[in-house]
């Protein structure tokens, strides 16, 4: 995986590989690991053809781990303090329309947005140690979701766990 640096203080994988992420240390194997690298190796997807992802990609930011009572309003009123939000998106179930503990937040500026990418990760907020990243979606060719078996994050428990996010970054593997 290639790596993009916007600035000294962060930077982000450039293209987005399956097999990369299931690795602790980056490395592409020959091999997936588990039965959703390889579902995530084959699934077409396209973010472009979603109406509901709007704004710039390089200003939005990806909010993980909300409690499931969190409001836009309280989103709104922690996130706006770095400036001007164009657009943010609790996203909801299709049919209960209950939050699924993820938002995203587009600001009008990339400084405003640096500033809160500096400053939530890891907040409390309504009593959950949230995580704040780049929206990748849009900025990482090959991205696929989590649904697809892609994504980062996930927990050990359940085989899936995927590398090379702010919360699980590449390691250097041990000799």
């Amino acid at each position: 995986m290639g790596a993009r640096r916007p600035s000294e203080a962060h930077w982000f994988a450039s293209v987005y590989d399956p097999i990369a992420a299931g690795s602790i240390d980056g490395a592409e194997a020959d091999v997936a690991h588990d039965k959703a690298l390889l579902r995530a190796l084959h699934a077409p997807y396209d973010a472009a053809r979603d109406p509901k992802i709007v704004g710039d990609p390089l200003c939005t930011l990806f909010v993980g781990r909300l409690n499931y009572a969190t409001t836009e309003e309280t989103l709104r009123g922690v996130f706006g303090r770095f400036g001007e939000i164009r657009h943010l998106r609790l996203v909801r179930h299709v049919v209960t329309q209950e939050s699924r503990g993820y938002a995203f937040i587009a600001y009008a500026r990339e400084k405003d947005f640096e500033a809160a990418y500096r400053a939530t990760n890891r907040m409390l907020l309504d009593g959950r140690r949230i995580l704040v990243e780049f929206e990748r979606e849009r900025v990482m060719p090959g991205w696929k979701p989590r649904r697809l078996g892609g994504g980062l994050g996930g927990r050990k428990e359940s085989g899936q766990l995927r590398f090379g996010g702010r919360d699980r970054p590449f390691r250097v593997p041990r000799s």
